[in-house]
């Protein structure tokens, strides 16, 4: 990532023209950074609606179709149809849906839009750098411990303690400070200051794609800078955060929980990993009804013994010869096996080999 030389001249152009070699002004208008890839997802009528540019350095910058960005480099004004760049895979569909999650950095697979119908990110503005001159905004409370219910289910699924929920740390400062610290960590990474961008004008855990912004980035803290205890001070910010019912943000929440408990497992912190697998597990019990908590075992059974880990996917896009498209679901894979991790493996795969994969999956996507 780079600064914008005053000299360099930088043409108008919509995203759909973007090719690899552009160099692009970024959304803050100081720096800039170039093109290695460009993807383009069609909506569901076949039209481009976003195009996914991949940046030198590392992240992905998410783009309207019809855009018109600042861009310098080679062949200005060719369309991405021309350029000869591959699209993102068929089987993309599934995302494609998801308004939140075109993006998919480092995004749970998609189960429906995140957040929609909800509310915009709060304006108030970012933090300075220090806690005294950050925005006053409220942490989110820690979660109630959830009761046993009725059913041999219960007890495993049963929230955690106060005495264990004391092991998650508080907030060193708000919210918008934390983001900023990890950030100025790792200030060349251009996939973490992307995020941390749009996480500055203000962080409501009411709007789903704000929470997918922080998962998004705990998650590149840990899995491409190796940073753990950034990932975690990010990840903490959602693991307070009790299931509200709506399936959508939830899923930022659960994915926050199960690499937190995948870090902790692998930093010796076993009883703190446990109370995020409590946590992440804690919704099971939510069920009154007898016959429906025992229907929903059975179906949650089913689902952690076959889980999808996007075999087919990953295979065609290295036929394809796509490394950009297999690093995506293979990301979406790690995040299917850390999650099966936290729930201590299924009847189909044990934790040694769940531990195996993770490994695997780490050593490909950081490679």
């Amino acid at each position: 990532m780079t600064h914008p030389p005053a000299a360099q001249h930088y043409s108008e152009l919509q995203a759909g023209s973007l090719q690899t070699g552009h160099l692009l002004l970024l959304p803050d208008g100081e720096r800039s950074a170039e093109i290695q890839s460009v993807l383009v997802e069609n909506d569901d009528f076949g039209t481009p609606a976003v195009v996914l540019a991949t940046l030198t350095g590392g992240g992905i910058l998410r783009i309207a179709a019809g855009s018109v960005v600042r861009a310098a480099g080679p062949a200005v004004g060719t369309s991405a149809a021309d350029s000869g760049e591959a699209r993102s895979p068929a089987e993309t569909t599934s995302e494609e849906s998801d308004a939140a999650t075109p993006l998919q950095l480092l995004g749970p697979a998609a189960v429906g839009p995140a957040g929609a119908g909800e509310g915009p990110a709060g304006e108030g503005p970012a933090g300075e750098g220090s806690a005294a001159a950050a925005p006053a905004v409220v942490v989110p409370p820690r979660p109630a411990t959830t009761p046993a219910t009725a059913g041999k289910d219960s007890a495993a699924a049963a929230g955690p303690s106060e005495e264990e929920l004391a092991l998650i740390p508080e907030p060193a400062g708000t919210p918008e400070w934390v983001v900023e610290a990890a950030a100025a960590a790792h200030p060349d990474a251009v996939g973490v200051m992307l995020l941390s961008d749009r996480l500055a004008k203000g962080i409501n855990t009411k709007s789903g794609s704000c929470l997918k912004d922080l998962s998004d980035l705990a998650n590149e803290l840990f899995v491409m800078l190796k940073d753990a205890d950034g990932a975690l001070a990010v990840a903490d910010l959602l693991n307070v955060l009790p299931f509200d019912g709506n399936p959508g943000r939830w899923t930022s929440v659960e994915a926050a929980l199960a690499l937190s408990s995948y870090i902790c497992r692998q930093t010796g912190q076993d009883a703190r990993a446990e109370v995020y697998e409590k946590l992440l597990r804690a919704p099971d019990a939510m069920e009154t009804d007898p016959f429906k908590a025992r229907i929903n075992a059975r179906v949650r059974q089913r689902s952690l013994n076959e889980p999808n880990l996007y075999d087919k996917e990953i295979f065609r896009a290295i036929d394809n010869s796509n490394p950009d498209a297999e690093r995506e679901w293979r990301l979406l894979r790690l995040e299917a096996l850390m999650f099966l991790r936290a729930h201590g493996g299924s009847e189909t795969i044990g934790l040694k080999e769940l531990e195996r994969r993770i490994g695997n999956e780490l050593e490909s996507v950081r490679a």
